[in-house]
């Protein structure tokens, strides 16, 4: 009977991740040269954008980083989880944007985490692709301010920025276009069902785009996997195919459908937070700690 308990599919996974997290406990991640910056993208909606942000930023805020979410999603999905205040009196991202507020006054530091801060969105940010169209250098704003963001940090004795991490709209705005311009990377979240390649090929155009025209440093450096469901034989061939067209980029980490990623941004929080000992939770920090050590 013994025997029969120990080789169960739910004793197999319990074991797999005792495993993961034995390698995981006590690994100290590598703080980079210089700041990293991401901006997380797909056009296509619904595939843990906003989640894979706020759990890979927290994840490694946890592990001593200093990492800084940007949210440009007039949503405000992001704010959110990490429990920021992003109501319509807040100063948010908009006003950086739009009224060159400093960068510094809307930063907010999140309740949960050390070392994780978040400037929030607000529903201002709905208007603001028509309010940017007539401002000068327009596709620039969100790269000048962080580079602001920078130098402020530096003059008030704080240390340098490990990683910052920009949530974007499904679209491809002004705001994702800001976005890019801002950022060094890409990292795109790919949910393993049937039309994830569709929307990945328009996403690549636009970055090419991008590259051609605005911001010459940009490069797809990560793809991570979403909604993983190993049960379906269809999750194993949209994950295959992926690594077969992008054998560099995509993490090894695969983030599976859990319940706990979906509950804990109702509690204003990440998965890291309210349940650090989920599938999930683990998932994310394997994601994190690979993209600190490539």
């Amino acid at each position: 009977m013994d025997s029969i308990d120990d080789e169960s599919p739910i004793a197999t996974q319990l074991a797999s991740e005792a495993r993961r997290r034995e390698r995981l406990i006590g690994r100290e991640l590598p703080r980079p040269e210089k700041t990293r910056v991401f901006t997380v993208s797909n056009q296509k909606g619904g595939v843990g954008k906003t989640t894979t942000a706020v759990n890979i930023a927290a994840a490694l805020a946890t592990a001593g980083l200093n990492v800084l979410v940007i949210d440009i999603d007039p949503q405000g999905n992001a704010s959110t989880a990490l429990g920021i205040e992003h109501h319509a009196d807040v100063e948010s991202i908009y006003d950086v944007l739009i009224n060159d507020v400093a960068l510094a006054d809307v930063v907010a530091a999140c309740p949960d985490v050390e070392n994780l801060e978040c400037a929030p969105a607000t529903i201002h940010l709905a208007g603001a692709e028509i309010e940017l169209v007539s401002l000068v250098a327009r596709e620039q704003r969100l790269s000048r301010a962080i580079a602001n963001y920078a130098k402020q940090r530096e003059a008030d004795g704080k240390p340098r920025l490990d990683f910052i991490f920009i949530d974007c709209p499904p679209s491809l705005g002004l705001l994702t276009v800001n976005a890019f311009c801002a950022a060094g990377e890409v990292l795109i979240p790919i949910q393993c069902e049937y039309y994830a390649l569709e929307g990945l090929s328009q996403l690549l155009k636009n970055i090419e785009m991008i590259q051609k025209h605005l911001n010459a440093d940009l490069q797809v450096s990560t793809i991570l996997l979403t909604m993983y469901d190993g049960r379906t034989n269809l999750a194993a061939q949209v994950a295959a195919e992926v690594r077969e067209h992008f054998p560099q980029q995509v993490l090894d980490a695969v983030v599976p459908r859990s319940v706990r990623i979906s509950e804990a941004p109702s509690y204003q929080q990440t998965v890291m937070t309210y349940d650090p000992s989920s599938t999930g939770a683990l998932s994310y920090l394997e994601a994190a700690a690979e993209i600190a050590e490539r």
